[in-house]
């Protein structure tokens, strides 16, 4: 996306790196390398072989990004990006290369002519990554049924248009976890997508390993997060071709990505407190916005609660703070 339509989507974010009046929330990164995509939080740059993943601290909701950022978002999204990576690349592999921890590492990615000074910011919320071919489906598993799908559940009785048992309450969990595709849309809202359309895009071969895979790691997350007092409600992923290779691309299992709630608040029956940006999207719920952009201004308040929730979740699936 650029051009007029990057501006009327993103606002003041369109030129050049904008950080926070404090220093302490990063909206837009400017780096001298070629810009592969610039993305509702990420900023890609183009290594040749290889890209430059930084995390902005930029949020979006209902599809449209906020005129404000969320401090330490980005770190988080990128730290526990690379924590669940290195947890799961038994169960297949990845595009991590590096984090960055230290912008000095990155001379090893840039040949002596495109080096620069790097700016302190990149330490901590960007990773080198190897380029591959996106596979243009979000990969959503469901473990209970919450947010759309359980609006949709209300209305037809289907989840993502697929059977589901009688009499589920809400956030229930599930009897076993759904895999509910998507289309993955860069403007406007992602699409369900059937199972036979998902064969007819990738293939029936690929669009099988796809949802093993997806399932896999899911699960796999679950037990391992349930055990550290979180509950992963559902989630997407994203898949990259290298060769004929199935890999995990993009984030992973995040507060972004996912939906996170406390095991020790979780009731069945209503909604859930939520360990991921649910204080923005009940507050721009009650403010009577159209969802149109331009967003209006979060509070501080909810900037703070939403950056503790990020927080907290980081600490308690990692076991380490930031």
């Amino acid at each position: 996306m650029e051009g007029e339509e990057y501006i009327r989507r993103f606002g003041a974010f369109a030129r050049g790196d904008i950080m926070s009046a404090d220093s302490s929330v990063l909206l837009q990164t400017e780096l001298p390398l070629p810009l592969f995509l610039r993305g509702k939080v990420r900023d890609t740059y183009d290594l040749g072989e290889l890209m430059l993943i930084v995390a902005t601290d930029r949020i979006s909701a209902f599809d449209v990004v906020l005129p404000c950022g969320i401090p330490n978002k980005g770190v988080v999204l990128n730290k526990l990006s690379a924590f669940w990576f290195d947890q799961t690349q038994g169960l297949l592999p990845n595009h991590l290369v590096a984090v960055v921890d230290d912008t000095s590492r990155l001379d090893a990615y840039l040949p002596a002519q495109s080096r620069f000074a790097y700016p302190a910011y990149l330490e901590g919320r960007s990773m080198v990554v190897r380029k591959v071919e996106r596979i243009l489906v979000e990969c959503v598993v469901r473990g209970y049924i919450s947010g759309s799908a359980w609006a949709e559940y209300g209305q037809k009785g289907t989840i993502s248009g697929l059977p589901a048992p009688r009499g589920l309450k809400e956030s229930q969990e599930l009897p076993q976890p759904l895999f509910t595709p998507t289309t993955k849309a860069d403007t406007g809202h992602d699409l369900p997508m059937s199972r036979d359309e998902m064969n007819k895009m990738v293939g029936g071969r690929l669009a099988g390993e796809m949802e093993a895979k997806s399932l896999a790691v899911y699960n796999y997350a679950r037990e391992y997060a349930i055990a550290r007092g979180i509950i992963i409600t559902d989630t997407k992923f994203e898949f990259g071709l290298e060769g004929d290779k199935l890999i995990l691309i993009d984030e992973l299992l995040t507060p972004d990505s996912s939906r996170f709630w406390d095991v020790g608040l979780y009731k069945v029956g209503q909604s859930q407190p939520s360990l991921d940006k649910q204080p923005v999207r009940d507050w721009l719920s009650q403010s009577g916005w159209d969802k149109s952009p331009p967003a209006p201004m979060l509070p501080p308040e909810v900037i703070e609660a939403t950056t503790r929730r990020y927080e907290q979740a980081y600490q308690r699936l990692t076991g380490s703070s930031l």
